[in-house]
């Protein structure tokens, strides 16, 4: 007699795929049934294994006990069925995605080199790849001027993809693009939009000096229809309906699995708080980015109300490559602890997570009754996470302190839309960064995907670098299945989906091509490619209203520090390790021998 078991909280539960699930067989009347031998059942918020019915429930996830054999239900008489091996494994399986270029359609809106790019997909299918990612740049689509939308170069992408036999997520960046780090080509937001802003450049992000930010329009304009009678928000959701309608065919015929909505630069929900084109180097802290008009106001609005009309905006917290303790605000008893520091903070990242809420709530209208999944992208500020204060978290709004939690906040708003949680960095390692940094990108990511799993939604994750080596891959694979496959069925942990940054011609290239083929083989935990989701139990229904706005109240229960999951030290997946460098370092140089000219 067996028993599958996972995670759930910090307790040793029974048979569920994914720890934001609660799974259980459906039956008639709460009858014993029979698969071999006789088990009770309880049918309550009934799911069913394989794809059929699905049932999620905000919150811990709940047990569900089982002492039989791994069962499945066929989608014929709804009735259990033994798992096969590989049945067992692919539960396990976890979809690869790569970044397409940042500039695959050109500034013009053209395809930019269609026929390498096919080539390229080419060669990412044959590596089992599942599928790519793409921006969708508001500074190309609706450049001529406002709902003057052309999509032809995207409709050609999804043409050229769909016939690979790829995949697709796409990003609705309304964002700029260049400036930053990673960023090789400019893509701005509408020239129309600038040119708003030139009246009114309060309608951009702005520090304490007064420099603008032009990369993503300040939330303090959400509302505000200061765009040819529109408002922030107003552009973006027309822009998404615009996109649905020009993609039905795609979006009917299952081309798209996710739409990941930016929310902030680079495509994140955060501010843009540490921007290199401003003179911000790594490590520095970063600064708050809410002195334009709009954003100043509504703090003076929201301080009077708490019976403080005398507090202003922080004056103390520092510039762009400052260290914390160089400032009064982050120093060891500094601002940030007291009493209208705490205000402060908390309503900058409150401001935030409104504007997400907003945004998304904005997309699942757009998209309602499509089968694709919304998600939003937190960005890894891995650096001076291991000081008590955390500054450069919270200059870009995450409220995150050793006695805070600044992520379950943001993972508990997304519940409200069934959206993923898609985080960043899974491929750094502490070790790796410098010591003055104070970084602690591993313990990061372990919080910010436990508080995804802890309020019941599914996170993925990529990487924030460039990177080639086995050390990465064996880092992210083992973030993306932090306790390891299970052989008798689901993982205790799993992330949903993990999209590889990023495609170009160095990845697909000899040993580097070697290694990432074998990655993708691991990251399916060592099966074929899957070309059905529900075996894998990644459900993709057509899309639910959003539900009830969830008051701030609750949101702000989600503060309270919990324990995150435990992680495994090492992968039980590896692609190699340190031999493994060796045998490729040994087998070019025989290569490179070989075929050495005898006349050279």
């Amino acid at each position: 007699m067996t028993s599958i078991s996972y995670l759930c909280g910090l307790e040793k539960r029974t048979w569920s795929p994914r720890p934001e699930f609660h799974w259980r067989i459906q039956v008639r009347d709460r009858q014993e049934f029979s698969t071999g031998r006789s088990r009770k059942v309880d049918t309550s918020d009934s799911l069913l294994l394989g794809g059929q019915t699905m049932s999620k429930r905000v919150g811990a996830p709940q047990a569900v006990t089982s002492e039989d054999s791994s069962i499945s239900m066929s989608p014929e008489n709804r009735m259990p069925t033994l798992l096969t091996q590989q049945e067992k494994m692919l539960a396990n399986y976890v979809p690869v995605y790569v970044m397409l270029p940042l500039g695959v359609v050109a500034a013009e809106n053209v395809l930019e080199k269609p026929e390498e790019l096919r080539n390229q997909l080419k060669k990412l299918k044959a590596a089992d790849v599942d599928g790519v990612m793409v921006d969708v740049w508001w500074g190309i689509i609706e450049a001529e001027g406002p709902k003057k939308y052309d999509w032809s170069a995207y409709r050609q992408l999804c043409q050229m993809v769909r016939e690979e036999g790829l995949k697709l997520q796409v990003i609705m960046s309304f964002h700029q693009c260049g400036g930053n780090v990673g960023d090789i080509v400019n893509t701005l937001i509408p020239q129309w939009v600038r040119d708003i802003g030139k009246e009114d450049p309060d309608i951009f992000y702005t520090n304490r000096a007064g420099t603008r930010n032009e990369e993503y329009l300040t939330i303090g304009v959400d509302n505000q229809p200061l765009f040819g009678g529109r408002t922030a928000v107003e552009l973006y959701s027309d822009y998404m309906k615009s996109y649905r309608e020009n993609m039905a065919d795609f979006l009917e015929a299952g081309l798209i699995t996710d739409i990941e909505v930016g929310l902030g630069p680079a495509g994140e929900l955060r501010y843009p708080s540490y921007p290199q084109r401003h003179g911000w180097v790594f490590p520095g802290i970063g600064e708050f980015q809410c002195y334009d008009k709009y954003l100043q106001a509504d703090f003076k609005e929201a301080a009077t109300k708490a019976g403080h009309p005398e507090w202003e905006l922080p004056d103390d917290a520092g510039e762009y490559k400052d260290t914390p303790d160089s400032t009064k605000f982050f120093a060891e008893h500094g601002t940030y602890l007291t009493e209208r520091g705490n205000f402060f903070l908390t309503w900058y990242s409150n401001k935030l997570i409104e504007h997400g809420d907003q945004i998304l709530d904005a997309a699942n209208q757009a998209f309602l009754g499509c089968k694709t999944k919304l998600a939003a992208k937190v960005s890894g500020i891995h650096w001076w996470y291991r000081v008590d204060n955390h500054a450069a978290e919270l200059t870009a709004g995450y409220y995150n302190l050793n006695n805070r939690d600044g992520y379950r906040t943001i993972a508990r708003m997304l519940t409200r839309h069934d959206a993923i949680l898609n985080f960043t960095c899974v491929e750094m390692r502490d070790s790796e960064q410098t010591a003055e940094a104070m970084s602690g990108p591993e313990e990061l990511v372990q919080q910010v995907l436990s508080a995804g799993w802890r309020e019941g939604i599914e996170v993925a994750c990529e990487n924030a670098l460039n990177r080639y080596d086995r050390k990465a891959y064996n880092q992210i694979l083992k973030n993306c299945r932090p306790n390891g496959v299970n052989r008798d069925g689901p993982p205790k942990l799993r992330v949903t989906a993990v999209t590889y940054l990023r495609l170009s011609d160095e990845l697909l290239k000899g040993k580097n091509y070697k290694i990432f083929k074998t990655f993708v083989r691991k990251m399916h935990a060592d099966q074929d490619y899957c070309p059905d989701p529900s075996k894998y139990f990644k459900l993709i229904k057509p899309m639910e209203r959003s539900k009830p706005k969830i008051p701030i109240e609750d949101m702000l229960e989600a503060t309270e520090p919990m324990k995150p999951f435990p992680f495994d030290p090492v992968t039980d997946m590896s692609v190699g390790g340190d031999f493994a460098d060796f045998v490729d370092e040994l087998f070019n140089k025989v290569t490179s021998i070989l075929n050495q000219d005898p006349s050279e």
